[in-house]
C-alpha cells in the first residue's frame, strides 16, 4: 500500500493558513529565514495547534514528512524557484 502524498498547499491547508500559491509565497518570504538551529515548530508565528502537528508529524515520521521538511528549506533558504505544487 502506498502512502499518500501531500503537497505545499495540502500541508497549509491542513495548518488552517491560505494554500493559494501567492499566499504561500508570502508566508515564506515574511517568515524566513529561520535561525540556524531553530526547530520548524519551534518557530515564534505557528499558534499551538499548528507547533503541535509540526512536531508530532516530524517525531512520528507520518505521511506529511516529506513536506514538512520541504517546508522547512523553504523557510530556511526562502523560496527559491520550488514549485508549490
Amino acid at each position: 500500500m502506498e502512502s499518500p502524498t501531500h503537497s505545499l498547499p495540502n500541508l497549509f491547508k491542513q495548518l488552517g493558513l491560505p494554500d493559494d500559491a501567492e499566499s504561500i509565497d508570502k508566508f515564506i518570504a515574511t517568515h524566513s529565514p529561520l535561525k540556524p538551529g531553530l526547530h520548524l515548530a519551534d518557530a515564534f508565528f505557528w499558534t499551538k495547534c499548528q507547533a503541535d502537528f509540526l512536531r508530532e508529524d516530524i517525531l512520528d515520521d507520518s505521511d506529511w514528512t516529506e513536506v514538512v521538511d520541504q517546508l522547512d528549506v523553504l523557510l530556511r533558504k526562502g523560496r527559491g524557484g520550488m514549485p508549490v505544487s
